[in-house]
């Protein structure tokens, strides 16, 4: 299937799977006349990915886990135990970044709160 059969059935923008395969997520096989093609198996694919970047993963880190990926069924879950570490690791630094997200808040709506008192 050619790029935009893809991205229709992916509901990935053409430029975006264009992106993916700068990145090394997914490759192409390419016609003389330069058109990508793709094959049945990159529309899984290219959900996998979509799934690891809205867990917040970056491209570089989705090409280093993403042969550890089972699919069962449509959800994702760690196929090594490397995975699982890095997983932890990465749900920690986001736990750690919701923490300071919601001191920052604290001190605006003190903040805010000074104001109110002061109108």
């Amino acid at each position: 299937m050619r790029i935009g059969e893809l991205a229709r059935r992916t509901g990935v923008s053409e430029r975006a799977l264009r992106y993916y395969e700068q990145q090394g997520l997914l490759t192409s096989e390419r016609r003389p006349s330069g058109y990508r093609l793709y094959r049945e198996e990159h529309v899984p694919a290219v959900r996998r990915i979509r799934v690891l970047l809205a867990a917040g993963l970056s491209t570089a880190q989705i090409v280093e886990v993403l042969p550890c990926v089972v699919d069962d069924e449509g959800l994702l879950t760690p196929g090594c135990p490397e995975l699982v570490d890095g997983l932890v690791r990465h749900r920690h630094r986001i736990d750690e970044a919701i923490g300071e997200l919601e001191a920052t808040r604290a001190t605006l709506d003190t903040m805010l709160a000074g104001r109110r008192r002061a109108d």
